[in-house]
């Protein structure tokens, strides 16, 4: 039987500290950016946890998300392993010490009929999965339906994004109040944005 280890490296200690000790963040991005999707992450009380600008026109897939607009402190560095693959792999690291925090993989052809992503530990084995929930099809017709999503490890939800509808700006909601410890914060922020960025790129195309 598969011992269900969290997602959390041992330096973090669970992080139990600022910023990432939340139970929700707010993700924003407005409709229009150019040159890049900008994206801005927020704590409850309305500070800025993190930044990232999503360059659209890139090859091989990588950014990093750093503590504010200055992009004066790395935090994450999120890297695709391949240029062009069916199952990307996109290795979620900590821009300080080059440690793996985790890696996420697209399910390629699954994804055309519902966004589907397996989530694995730094030694590459699966733990869970991200999914896009309710009616995707339909939202694939209709983008302003609201968008879900649910992150889970070991078969057990750990996080949840929703989207808020609002004029203007792209706002969403990410749920960790039933973590309880088991995922990085800053791995399932990473997610998130991924998971947003999917979004964003239907509606380039």
């Amino acid at each position: 039987m598969q011992t269900a280890s969290p997602m959390v490296p041992a330096a973090y200690g669970g992080l139990a500290v600022q910023p990432f000790a939340h139970p929700t963040y707010t993700i924003k991005r407005p409709f229009w950016s150019l040159l890049g999707r900008k994206f801005h992450v927020f704590a409850p009380d309305g500070s800025l946890v993190c930044f990232v600008k999503h360059p659209l026109l890139k090859l091989r897939q990588e950014f990093t998300l750093f503590t504010d607009e200055s992009e004066s402190q790395p935090l994450l560095t999120i890297r695709s392993r391949q240029v062009v693959a069916l199952n990307r792999c996109l290795d979620v690291l900590d821009a300080r010490t080059g440690e793996r925090v985790g890696t996420i993989r697209s399910r390629g052809l699954k994804s055309i009929l519902r966004d589907t992503w397996d989530i694995l530990d730094p030694a590459d084995q699966p733990v869970g999965l991200m999914q896009e929930d309710g009616a995707a099809m339909l939202r694939r017709m209709f983008p302003l339906l609201i968008g879900k999503w649910h992150i889970e490890l070991h078969q057990q939800e750990v996080a949840k994004v929703t989207q808020v509808f609002r004029f203007f700006v792209k706002e969403f909601t990410l749920d960790l109040s039933m973590n309880q410890g088991r995922v990085d914060a800053r791995f399932a922020i990473a997610c998130a944005l991924l998971a947003l960025m999917a979004e964003s790129a239907r509606e380039s195309s």
